[in-house]
C-alpha cells in the first residue's frame, strides 16, 4: 500500500482533522506526524495536552495506521526518513506563514516522485478560536502549576513578564506579536514584591506581608491561565517558609523564588543594596529543605536566588552557594546582577556548566540593568528563564503622571484624551 503522510498538532481534535484523515485514507496507509511539544511551543503557546497524550488520541482515530513524532515545524526530516508517496494538507497553507514550509514539502517529494494533495480547508473551524474559548473558561490549580515544568521541557528559553494587578495580568496573558518565527507570547507571569509594594504605595522592604499579597495573586489567578512565579523575598525563617510554600502550591502558583539575604530587605538594585548581608549558606539550605519537605506535588518549584555578584562576594562565592542550594533541593537558580552588561552573567553561566553536580537545574536571570542583552544571547549561554521583572509598572507610572499633569495644565480633560484608551475600548476590554 502507498504511504500517506499527514502532520498535525492535534491538541484539539476537530472536524477539520477528521476530514484530512478521511481524504488521506483514499490514497493509502496513513502515517500521522504529531508535532512534539517543543515544535508547537516554538511558534505558539504550549499545547494543553503533552505529546504522549496527543499521540494516543490520534492513534485511536479511524483511518490512522501509524503515529510518529515530528520534532520540528519543517516536514523534511520525517519525509526523507519515511519517503511517503503522498502528503495531505489543507489548502490554507498556500498563503501566510506556512508558504515556505509548503514549498519545501513539494521540493522534497519531487526527489522520489511523491505528490502533495491539498483538499479544501474545512470552513468554520479555527484552532485559534477554540483555544481562545478554552482560555476564557479558565484553568485549574493543578494544570497551571505544572505548566512551568512543561515549558522548561519544551522550550529553550521561557519568557516571563511582571504583573501587579488583574489588568496587567490580562496584558501578559493576551500580548502576542506576529514574527517570522511564529506568534511570540509571554510564557508566564512574575509576581514581584517590588511592583506589588509599589502598586500599593509602599516601599519594597517586605512591609506587604503574604496575606496582603495574596489579594494580588488571586486577582491575577482569576483572569489568567499562564503559570505564575512568585517573588518570595528572603522567605523568612524555615518555619515561615513552609506555610508560604503550602499556600502558593495550593493556589496553583508554579514556583517561588527566595533570595539569600537577611535583615531589613533592601532592593538589590539600589546603590546601597550591597550593604544588606547575605544569609548563611546553612540557613538558606535549611529553608530550601523545609520548603521541599512541605510541598505536596512534584510540579511546584523552589528557585534559589543568589546575590553574591551584587553584594561583592564574587564569582567563587556564588558558585559555592548555588552548588549547596542545588544539593539542598533547589529546582532552579536565579543568578542576580546589577551590572550594566551581561558579561558577569555569561561568565557565571560558563563556570556553572563546569561544576561537579549530581543534577544541573535551570538558570534564571532578571536583565533589568543589562537590558541590551537579547534573549537569543541568553539562550546561547544556557539561561532557561528570563524575567522582565518590573516593566509594566514602570511604564504605567509615567503614563498616568503625564495624564494627571495634562489635565491640571489644561483645566479640562480634552487634551488628555489622546493619551488614553477610549471609553468604548475600556468597557469592551473585560
Amino acid at each position: 500500500m502507498p504511504i500517506v503522510y499527514v502532520a498535525m498538532s492535534a491538541d484539539l481534535i476537530h472536524p477539520g482533522h477528521l476530514n484530512i484523515i478521511k481524504v488521506a485514507q483514499k490514497y493509502g496507509d496513513v502515517t500521522v506526524g504529531v508535532l512534539t511539544d517543543s515544535a508547537i511551543a516554538s511558534y505558539k503557546r504550549l499545547p494543553y495536552m503533552n505529546y504522549e497524550q496527543r499521540a494516543k488520541v490520534v492513534a485511536s482515530l479511524k483511518g490512522v495506521t501509524a503515529v510518529v513524532p515530528q520534532e520540528t515545524l519543517d516536514y523534511v526530516p520525517n519525509l526523507r526518513r519515511i519517503k511517503p508517496d503522498y502528503v495531505v494538507h489543507g489548502d490554507d497553507w498556500k498563503t501566510g506563514v506556512q508558504q515556505e514550509t509548503r514549498q519545501r514539502v513539494i521540493q522534497v517529494l519531487a526527489e522520489w516522485g511523491g505528490e502533495l494533495i491539498e483538499p479544501a480547508y474545512t470552513p468554520g473551524i479555527s484552532s485559534t478560536q477554540l483555544n481562545k474559548a478554552i482560555r476564557e473558561i479558565g484553568t485549574t490549580p493543578d494544570i497551571r502549576r505544572e505548566r512551568l515544568r512543561r515549558l522548561l521541557e519544551a522550550k529553550q528559553l521561557v519568557r516571563i513578564m511582571e504583573a501587579h494587578s488583574g489588568l496587567s495580568g490580562l496584558i501578559v496573558e493576551n500580548s502576542c506579536v506576529k514574527h517570522s518565527r511564529g506568534n511570540l507570547e509571554y510564557d508566564g507571569i512574575w509576581l514581584s514584591s517590588l511592583t506589588d509594594s509599589t502598586a500599593k504605595g509602599k516601599p519594597d522592604i517586605e512591609c506587604v506581608d503574604l496575606t496582603s499579597r495574596l489579594h494580588t495573586v488571586n486577582d491575577i489567578l482569576e483572569v489568567t491561565t499562564k503559570p505564575i512565579i512568585y517573588d518570595g523575598d528572603s522567605g523568612g525563617l524555615p518555619e515561615q517558609f513552609v506555610f508560604t510554600v503550602r499556600t502558593l502550591e495550593r493556589l496553583g502558583v508554579s514556583a517561588v523564588v527566595i533570595e539569600d539575604k537577611c535583615g531589613l530587605k533592601q532592593n538589590s538594585l539600589l546603590e546601597e543594596g550591597n550593604r544588606q548581608p547575605q544569609e548563611s549558606i546553612k540557613l538558606m539550605c535549611e529553608k530550601i529543605k523545609a520548603g521541599k519537605r512541605a510541598q505536596v506535588t512534584d510540579s511546584f518549584m523552589i528557585v534559589a536566588r543568589c546575590e553574591s555578584l551584587i553584594t561583592g562576594a564574587g564569582m567563587s562565592d556564588a558558585l559555592g552557594r548555588v552548588s549547596a542550594y542545588i544539593r539542598a533541593g533547589a529546582d532552579a537558580i536565579l543568578i542576580h546582577s546589577k551590572s550594566k552588561t551581561a558579561d558577569e552573567i555569561f561568565a557565571f553561566c560558563k563556570s556553572y556548566q563546569t561544576l561537579e553536580l549530581d543534577r544541573r537545574v535551570p538558570l534564571v536571570v532578571v536583565p533589568s540593568t543589562y537590558c541590551d542583552v537579547t534573549e537569543d544571547e541568553l539562550a546561547e549561554h544556557g539561561v532557561r528563564i528570563v524575567i522582565y521583572a518590573n516593566h509594566l509598572l514602570r511604564s504605567s507610572y509615567p503614563a498616568m503622571k503625564k495624564v494627571a499633569e495634562t489635565i491640571l495644565s489644561a483645566g479640562r480633560g480634552r487634551e488628555a484624551e489622546a493619551l488614553c484608551m477610549s471609553i468604548k475600548e475600556i468597557l469592551a476590554l473585560i
